[in-house]
Order: structure tokens, then sequence, then C-alpha cells
């Protein structure tokens, strides 16, 4: 049941006085465009996956093999874009990516690794 136009205004003039109250709380009820944007791949590529074990199946069915390997490439595209926001942190509920900060290995040279392990034989003694 579409609102009256009085519904419609009010419901109008709500959304106006809470993006002036809290703008930061009225973005989040809006969603993200990131969001927004990651919904859409994932569509995208569940469809391309389905379509790729449909392809599959039937270059198997009838024994044509560049129908097979298109179905199988289908699939491989469609799982890889449904695990992209997986990978990069975009998440039910989220509305911006977290990125964590990669740990930086600890740069040992070559010969301070030689050396360390030459300390570490003559600590041990003969046997």
């Amino acid at each position: 049941m579409p609102l009256s136009e009085e519904e419609a205004r009010l419901l109008e003039q709500l959304e106006r006085s809470l993006a002036a109250e809290d703008p930061e709380f009225a973005s989040a009820l809006r969603g993200s465009k990131i969001t927004e944007h990651y919904r859409r791949i994932a569509a995208l590529s569940g469809l391309g996956t389905a379509v790729g074990i449909v392809l599959l199946i039937l270059g198997a069915v009838y024994s044509l093999t560049w129908l097979g390997v298109l179905g199988f490439l289908a699939m491989v595209a469609g799982v890889y874009g449904l695990l992209q926001p997986w990978r990069l942190g975009v998440l039910p509920g989220q509305s911006e990516p977290v990125r964590k900060p990669a740990p930086q290995p600890k740069r040992v040279s070559f010969v301070q690794r030689m050396e360390q392990r030459w300390q570490d034989r003559k600590d041990e003694g003969p046997f």
C-alpha cells in the first residue's frame, strides 16, 4: 500500500531533520556505496557461477570440451568474485572495508643467519 502525500511529506521531513541532527547516523542508515557495489558484484558472481555449472554439465553431456572449459572458467571467475568482499573485509553489517595492516617481517640478512647458526653450534659444544 503506497504512502499518501501527507505521509510521504512527513517521512521526508523526518529524514531531513535526522540528517541535520546526526549526519553520521543518517548515512549509516542509508547504507554505503561500497556495500552496494559488493552486493551487486556478489549477485553477478553467483549468477556467473550458476551459468558456469550449467555450461560445464552441458559440455560433459554433449562431449563438447570447449563448452566444459568455458563453464569451468565461468565458475572460477564467479567464485573469485564471491570471495572478493570476504578477502577485502567488506562483510554484512560493515559500512567501510576493514584493512588489517600486514605484519612486517623481521629482515635478517643471510650473513646474520649464518652467524647465528655458527654461534648456536659453538654454544652447544662438540656433542
